[in-house]
């Protein structure tokens, strides 16, 4: 794997706060988005991720002024998801600072929404947030949730991935509910499932607790690794130590 791996903070955006929780439940505050971005561009991260948590689940978009403000704190790649239900929306967060956008619950209830963002914009515009829990019933072993992780939908997440990456999707964001907030460790399994199954990039989100942790994500499969509680309540040179530690593991990183 010739190519950087990429150190994602990821900012869970509620009320205009950056919050956290465990398995997706319990939110608690993490601080002003603005400020943290801001942080994490001077720490080094390679992108930003930035979650409207509620979007979805209160029918509305995304807060645009506020991922405005952020964008111009980030001199790096920011992808904004939460709320995202139709090319408007995408273009609305483009035209405010977003580099990426990252859709879920929408795509779910409307595939259509991959094709129709991809062909206007590309795939490199497009990430696949994939909200997924074990379910033994499946034949993946895995289930695809929506609404913010609240929801099961009953699809296969391995059949959904390869659905979306035939549909224009540029990478796919695993979120495993599961491991969520644990910080036990991602959801290796998870990785190496979806890694067998599709060949865009991925970037592994869910369980980080520890820099040791990031290594066999990659070895996994990931392009990429997303933290949150981690970087938020962790040293301010927790984005360096992460780094070190996948370097130490033989993987690039940027510096």
């Amino acid at each position: 794997m010739s190519t950087a791996i990429r150190v994602i903070p990821c900012l869970d955006v509620n009320n205009g706060r950056v919050v956290k929780g465990v398995n997706f439940e319990n939110l608690r505050d993490a601080g002003d988005p603005v400020e943290l971005a801001h942080r994490y561009n001077a720490a080094g991260a390679d992108e930003l991720t930035f979650l409207d948590v509620t979007a979805t689940t209160e029918n509305r978009d995304t807060t645009y002024d506020l991922v405005n403000a952020t964008s111009k704190q980030a001199f790096i790649p920011l992808t904004v998801g939460g709320g995202i239900r139709s090319v408007e929306h995408v273009e609305q967060l483009l035209r405010n600072g977003a580099d990426k956008v990252s859709v879920s619950s929408a795509a779910v209830s409307n595939p259509e929404l991959i094709n129709e963002i991809s062909q206007r914009w590309g795939a490199q515009v497009l990430v696949l947030s994939l909200d997924a829990r074990a379910n033994p019933e499946l034949p993946s072993g895995y289930e695809v949730m929506i609404k913010g992780g609240q929801e099961g939908t009953g699809k296969d997440a391995i059949e959904w991935v390869k659905e979306a990456e035939e549909r224009g999707v540029g990478e796919i964001l695993i979120n495993s509910i599961d491991a969520d907030g644990t910080r036990d460790g991602f959801d290796l399994a998870m990785i190496r499932a979806i890694r067998a199954a599709v060949g865009v990039p991925l970037i592994a989100s869910g369980g980080a607790g520890e820099p040791a942790h990031f290594p066999p994500a990659i070895e996994a499969g990931a392009n990429a690794v997303l933290a949150a509680s981690l970087f938020h309540y962790g040293p301010d040179d927790m984005i360096k130590q992460v780094k070190d530690a996948i370097e130490a593991a033989g993987y690039p990183v940027r510096r």
